[in-house]
């Protein structure tokens, strides 16, 4: 009995040194996408006012980095609160752990560079070498034209400074080592001309972070043959969500809209805080910033409409919102 329990006792010494020196060697080598470029970004009027369009209307980063009020449809971002942080993504909403979106106004980036900043957006690492959880999609960042990243970068820094530290974020093991191999090292593409209308929706559709929600997922990785499908389940107070299928399938997606009727499903919440309607506790709620998305301009909403349209037509009827009930 003492030599089992001695053999037993070196076994599980053993699977503990190997796990600590997988876990050290883990912490030591990854993620592993090089330095911060050492860049200076001028923040011209022009650069800046392209951040500003695209932070707030197609990349949506505001969205996530304020504080959005969920008693309004579509959760509006609460006016003054803009790139504060705080959101929560948790294990409610099904994520592997909790996360809270960072400060993005320049108090919490006074002492970073932007090339920090732009290693950020594009690899998902820190100024102190970790990674982020992908809930910002920043594999999808990593293709965005160099020179739309810095824009976003040269608005950020004009926003109001705002005194807000948002808790710590921490994922449950062992995605707290899983999202150390997640970060790569970016690949930009160049942004395609506004006149190549497929090309240049494609790229938009790319940064705009649509196929993060629309493409359902199963542990984390997208479902083979489902891009864009719809069925990203959501968790919310109000009941589950269900992204919809946005490929050209005529009975279960959009194949049977008109470039109209997709441009006015946009506008229509393209109205001021105050003026969005309010939610009660049973009825439909959605994840998507309708109020921000709203701002795209025309040509953009157009050139994601006929790109979508040119996509391999996916069948998948999706129950958009199931309310909870008592019994939930």
């Amino acid at each position: 009995m003492s030599r089992f329990l001695k053999y037993t006792g070196m076994f599980t010494g053993g699977i503990l040194l190997a796990f600590v020196s997988l876990f050290s060697w883990m912490h030591i080598n990854y993620p592993n996408v090089g330095d911060a470029p050492e860049i200076t970004i001028k923040g011209t009027p022009a650069q800046i006012e392209r951040g500003r369009y695209l932070a707030n209307h197609v990349t949506v980063c505001i969205d996530c980095h304020s504080t959005r009020d969920w008693s309004k449809f579509a959760g509006p971002v609460i006016p003054g609160t803009f790139g504060k942080g705080g959101e929560k993504f948790g294990e409610e909403m099904g994520f592997p752990g909790t996360f809270y979106s960072r400060n993005i106004t320049p108090f919490n980036l006074k002492n970073w560079t932007d090339g920090e900043v732009f290693r950020l957006i594009t690899t998902g690492v820190k100024k102190d070498g970790n990674p982020i959880f992908p809930v910002m999609p920043y594999p999808s960042y990593a293709n965005m034209d160099t020179s739309d990243v810095k824009a976003i970068i040269a608005y950020i820094r004009t926003l109001d400074p705002i005194n807000s530290q948002p808790p710590a974020s921490h994922a449950n093991f062992p995605m707290s080592l899983i999202e150390r191999t997640i970060p790569q090292k970016a690949q930009p593409m160049k942004r395609p001309p506004v006149s190549d209308t497929i090309a240049y929706g494609k790229y938009l559709t790319l940064i705009g972070g649509c196929g993060d929600c629309h493409t359902p997922k199963n542990q984390g990785q997208p479902i083979e043959g489902k891009y864009l499908a719809g069925g990203f389940v959501f968790e919310m107070p109000t009941g589950t969500i269900r992204s919809a299928n946005i490929t050209p399938d005529r009975e279960t997606g959009i194949g049977d809209w008109t470039l109209q009727q997709f441009i006015n499903r946009f506008r229509e919440y393209n109205i001021p805080y105050d003026e969005v309607p309010g939610i009660a506790n049973s009825k439909f709620q959605t994840v998507m910033p309708w109020t921000m998305y709203g701002g795209m301009k025309e040509e953009d909403l157009t050139a994601i409409f006929k790109y979508l349209q040119s996509i391999k037509p996916v069948k998948n009827k999706v129950e958009h919102f199931t309310p909870l009930t008592a019994s939930n």
